[in-house]
């Protein structure tokens, strides 16, 4: 999964991006509070995120 899909699919489920870093983006889910970090990424982890931010 390419970054910008993973960043489609969490916007897509309401998530925000509060900033970006260096080495990594910080995203938001408001409606549950989670806040996950989201670096430069594979396929396993972009699911994993979607799974921890409730938005797959």
């Amino acid at each position: 999964m390419k970054r910008r899909d993973l960043e489609r699919k969490l916007r897509i489920a309401g998530c925000y991006l509060k900033r970006e870093g260096a080495s990594h983006s910080l995203w938001i889910n408001p409606k549950n509070g989670s806040i996950e970090a989201i670096p430069d990424i594979k396929e396993p982890l972009a699911k994993k995120i979607l799974k921890n931010l409730s938005a797959e």
